[in-house]
């Protein structure tokens, strides 16, 4: 089973590290990071780098195919080549996911129009823009296509894929290996739940990084 982990500067790297840490542990499972160059590509503030070793046209035909989030993503929405390398692979994947922003890649190359599927809380209307059809679902599937929330939600993701492709008890068996047993120490991981100041003061800073 083939992996691809779409990378890029700009990234979020818990997007791509969440999922990967719990699909690799499937049977047969080989994870491909790749990228439109090989190499170091990092996130936004710099100080770390996920290594692309693979180009996308060596990387065509991947069973599943997952597209991070992150402040890079923005730039890739205009790339011919990467949206083309998602339209191909998507064509014969078994399953094509995103967490958090990778959503926006996904709707900017028409895999998305007039489907049901989530991305970060802040980023709906741009979800909604590029023809999808936004859902308040941590994780959404319709289909082959399965898309999550914000950042920590991939590791949902991918354990719900993981009992999708190998059944229940893999995926609990993953998720006990991992110790994924969430307790926060707020309960203010969604805008419905968030105080108003905490949420006004991120839409605030979201307002001032947007053009007007």
């Amino acid at each position: 089973m083939e992996i691809a982990i779409l990378l890029f500067d700009g990234i979020t790297a818990l997007d791509a590290v969440g999922p990967y840490e719990a699909l690799s542990m499937l049977p047969g499972a080989q994870v491909r990071f790749v990228g439109k160059e090989r190499g170091a590509k990092r996130t936004r503030s710099g100080s770390l780098a996920l290594v692309a070793d693979h180009t996308l046209s060596e990387i065509r035909r991947p069973d599943i195919v997952l597209v991070p989030g992150g402040p890079g993503e923005e730039a890739l929405r205009h790339d011919p080549e990467v949206l083309g390398w998602l339209r191909a692979a998507h064509e014969t994947s078994r399953w094509t996911t995103s967490v958090c922003t990778g959503a926006l890649l996904l709707a900017a190359a028409g895999i998305l129009d007039g489907v049901e599927a989530t991305t970060h809380w802040s980023s709906f209307e741009d979800l909604a823009a590029l023809g999808a059809l936004p859902v308040h679902e941590r994780v959404v599937i319709r289909g082959k296509i399965v898309t999550a929330a914000g950042v920590s939600a991939g590791i949902d993701m991918a354990l719900r894929l993981a009992a999708l492709e190998a059944g229940d008890e893999t995926a609990m068996a993953i998720q006990l290996i991992l110790e994924y047993d969430p307790q926060p120490p707020f309960d203010a991981g969604s805008p419905d739940k968030a105080p108003p100041a905490v949420l006004e003061r991120l839409q605030a800073r979201r307002r001032a990084r947007t053009p007007t």
